[in-house]
């Protein structure tokens, strides 16, 4: 038997809602842009050593112009020692020899700008790595010398400095202080009998850093410079809230962990609406810690913004910055400052009606007060891909990382959830960010063997976090080829599931109902119908449908209908389907399907 159809609201042509958003003028182009996020080191290998390159990336940008994509963002490819995948920069304007050269960069930006491609690429101003110049300089001179002062020395507490000068704790579990003669390196080194300790709010091998000193600030409006010249498009920031730390690094009893925000208990996951402000010493009415969000943080990118403002062509700033609520988050875009920031709510947001109409309305007004667009993102290279967080019992963020003894993701149920999700993500006026391989539907790899994993989550937090892996492991190209393409050797640096053959490209592109399909006949509509600079009306079609219209000059409506109810939903009378997320039966909306519709003539 057929399940029953829920009746559904008569949507006419003059439909009306409640107004979340005014249309954009979309002549800047980072207003409206799909921006394809590429993991260098998993994208594709083109010398054959199992690691991703910049020339493998740069034989597969036809890929994503075929997408289409407005612009790709390169993750760190920059000299680094690679402890934590490239967020350890030694060098920012050098490329490391794993990934290339300068050569190979420049050539990638000239293939790239060929296609219609922007570049973004990464930005890691928080630390750099333990191996950088200016760090070892600072080991080597000494305490009290010019060049410590470029980082986060302390002298420790306790009767003999033994002590850490706080009790902050890193993100990647353990405490964020590390005595310098606790160095694996300062046997035998000039520092080893160095009593003084240092901040890192990540792994030890990634040095704070002081970002109160004038040589950091000239430092890095020059490593701009540097960039832009090469023709780059705008950096996304890591860790945009970090950079400047409250005075005097007062005591906290807090934790915070990647995107979800902050904790009071170590080890434990917090949602979005628990940030907790445990201890007098933090901000009591907006919960921030002493270490991230600080309002200082916001000189450094104006400073930015005016370098960025020499150069022609719109080129752009973008925060990762983990900071609830929405208006903290929008300050970061005003008009004077970056451009776009991640919408890290919309990320972590339940398979849940109410929730997504209240964060996709929460965004928008947040935003809008500032003048800056709404970015809409799903996966990224730190958390689990969305085909399998959305079919685990408890969606949202999901846990860092799924082992083969945790409880295993519904992998078909993640999938269509996927592919619903993405579809309403794609039809939200903004900018949108794509994840590499989410338009192939991958899934997690939950099956790693713990032997193989190499993020730093797992080593400090003693295997209690799987950590990001998962979501990293090499892309297929080719169904047929060893290493299923990603590879002229075959080799891959993290094993890839048997179960990827399928996903392939060479084998969705002869599939039309396929996810990469499904995304670019998406892609195309949304240039089509300039969805990026609609406006939006969030309309009620029941209580498990997410449904909203966009709208724009000299074009029908679009309507995107999301349902999440258990049931199938009837669809309004008078409009065409444009795109589905999955098949639609008897002029019924499917549970967990999206649906463009537009209005007749």
């Amino acid at each position: 038997m057929d399940a029953p159809v829920t009746a559904s609201p008569h949507l006419p042509q003059t439909l009306t809602g409640q107004v979340v958003h005014q249309p954009t003028a979309d002549a800047e182009w980072w207003r409206t842009a799909v921006i394809y996020q590429v993991y260098p080191r998993s994208f594709g290998d083109a010398d054959g050593d199992g690691i991703g390159d910049l020339p493998g990336v740069t034989e597969r940008l036809e890929h994503l112009a075929r997408l289409g994509v407005d612009a790709v963002w390169l993750s760190p490819f920059y000299r680094s020692p690679q402890k934590d995948a490239g967020y350890d920069v030694a060098d920012y304007r050098d490329v490391d020899p794993l990934f290339g050269t300068l050569a190979d960069a420049d050539a990638l930006i000239a293939r790239a700008h060929e296609l219609g491609l922007r570049v973004v690429v990464d930005l890691v101003p928080n630390h750099t790595s333990d191996q950088h110049a200016w760090f070892r300089q600072a080991l080597a001179d000494g305490p009290g010398s010019a060049a410590r002062a470029r980082y986060m020395f302390r002298e420790g507490a306790g009767e003999y400095g033994e002590e850490p000068p706080n009790n902050w704790q890193s993100v990647f579990g353990g405490s964020a202080w590390t005595r310098v003669s606790e160095r694996p390196d300062a046997p035998g080194s000039s520092w080893e009998r160095d009593g003084q300790w240092y901040l890192h709010l990540f792994d030890s091998s990634q040095p704070d850093l002081n970002w109160d000193h004038p040589e950091v600030h000239e430092e890095f409006c020059s490593i701009l410079r540097f960039w832009l010249d090469r023709g780059v498009d705008g950096f996304r920031v890591d860790v945009a809230h970090g950079l400047v730390k409250a005075a005097g690094l007062p005591d906290w009893a807090g934790h915070v962990r990647m995107v979800e925000g902050t904790d009071v208990e170590e080890g434990l996951a917090a949602a979005e609406d628990e940030v907790l402000a445990p201890d007098a010493s933090d901000d009591v009415e907006t919960g921030r810690s002493p270490m991230f969000d600080q309002d200082g943080v916001h000189e450094i990118y104006r400073e930015w913004r005016a370098v960025l403002d020499e150069y022609d062509g719109d080129r752009i700033l973008v925060a990762e910055a983990w900071v609830e609520p929405l208006e903290r988050l929008a300050l970061y875009v005003r008009p004077d400052e970056m451009h776009q920031a991640f919408n890290f709510n919309f990320l972590v947001t339940r398979w849940s009606p109410a929730e997504l109409r209240e964060s996709i309305t929460g965004s928008y007004a947040a935003n809008d007060a500032v003048g800056a667009p709404t970015t809409w993102v799903l996966s990224n290279h730190d958390v689990v891909r969305h085909a399998s967080r959305l079919g685990l019992a408890e969606t949202g963020k999901g846990p860092n990382g799924i082992g083969a003894e945790d409880t295993q993701p519904d992998a078909e149920l993640g999938l269509r959830r996927a592919r619903a999700a993405s579809l309403l993500m794609l039809g939200l006026a903004g900018s949108a960010y794509v994840y590499q391989g989410e338009e192939l539907g991958l899934p997690e790899h939950t099956t790693l063997d713990d032997s193989l994993r190499q993020d730093p989550a797992w080593w400090r937090t003693g295997h209690a976090e799987k950590g990001r892996d998962g979501c990293r492991v090499p892309l297929p190209w080719r169904s047929d080829a060893p290493g299923l393409g990603f590879s002229p050797t075959g080799r891959t640096w993290l094993p890839q599931p048997e179960s990827w053959a399928a996903l392939a490209p060479d084998v969705q592109e002869q599939q039309e109902d396929s996810t990469l399909s499904l995304y670019r006949r998406a892609l195309a509509l949304r240039a089509e119908h300039r969805l990026g600079a609609g406006a939006m009306d969030l309309v009620t079609a029941g209580e498990d449908v997410v449904a909203v219209r966009n709208t724009g000059e000299e074009r029908p409506a679009v309507v995107v209908m999301a349902n999440l109810g258990t049931e199938p939903v009837a669809l309004p009378e008078g409009h065409e389907v444009l795109v589905a997320s999955g098949p639609l039966a008897g002029g019924a909306l499917p549970t967990d399907t999206t649906v463009w519709l537009r209005a007749q003539a």
